[in-house]
């Protein structure tokens, strides 16, 4: 089975930024282009690249597009691109200009008519960002948290069609301290789908780990922080898990 590294960028003001658990308080700036950014990790064989649209989650709608089209178009790697995605035009607009995959996360609990109506329109281009605090999903950039259970949620949108998720577990998100491997293989148990891993990613045996499910669903990593702070080699981090 092949398990993918995807390289986060989180656009803010149109910075490339990572925050501490979601909070917009606790923010670093690592780069002034997202563009260049991405160019650099095309450059060390990244396949895909993870964009986040944190002025996006926040307003509700798309911010940073541009940084967004601007790499689908000029680089030769896929993007998937999630924040602030609340409607079947942004949807649309995201898909038509050369985006791989969007990225419905929030949605997901408040509007899940629409989030089934994108997954039967768009299918397989349609990932759906299940973030969670204690199991339970957040929303809202993560500032609120809802009563549904991740893998609730996650069951009743597979069986809508959602062939992909991205699950974070916000207590690990920008930590460092390895993710909740046991939380993402449940999700792809539960679910039968494809999770890709993100949030607590530090080091080479965290990815080494999470490989080791490649065969029961988990089909890659999100690598944000650790890739900023030099804890990963992304040439390094992709060859390993080749």
């Amino acid at each position: 089975m092949t398990f993918t590294i995807y390289p986060a960028i989180d656009m803010r003001g149109g910075k490339c930024v990572r925050l501490l658990q979601g909070d917009y308080s606790k923010e670093t700036v690592y780069g002034d282009s997202p563009f260049e950014m991405a160019k650099s990790f095309v450059e060390q064989g990244a396949e895909w690249i993870h964009m986040v649209d944190l002025d996006g989650a926040k307003a509700g709608a798309p911010v940073n597009h541009s940084f967004v089209l601007q790499v689908a178009r000029e680089l030769p790697a896929k993007v998937q691109i999630g924040g602030g995605i609340r409607s079947a035009e942004d949807v649309e607009f995201y898909l038509s200009q050369g985006v791989d995959r969007v990225i419905l996360g929030s949605a997901a609990i408040n509007n899940p008519s629409f989030v089934k109506e994108m997954l039967a329109r768009h299918g397989e281009k349609i990932a759906i960002g299940l973030d969670a605090k204690d199991g339970y999903v957040a929303t809202e950039g993560w500032v609120e948290t809802s009563t549904v259970k991740a893998t609730v949620l996650g069951l009743e949108l597979a069986e809508a069609g959602a062939k992909t998720f991205i699950f974070t577990d916000i207590a690990t998100d920008g930590m460092l301290s390895g993710p909740n491997v046991g939380a993402t293989a449940e999700l792809a148990s539960v679910t039968g789908a494809s999770v890709i891993a993100s949030g607590g990613v530090s080091s080479m045996v965290d990815l080494q780990v999470l490989r080791e499910f490649a065969g029961r669903g988990v089909v890659g990593a999100i690598v944000g922080k650790a890739i900023y702070t030099n804890k990963i080699s992304l040439a390094d981090a992709i060859e390993e898990v080749k």
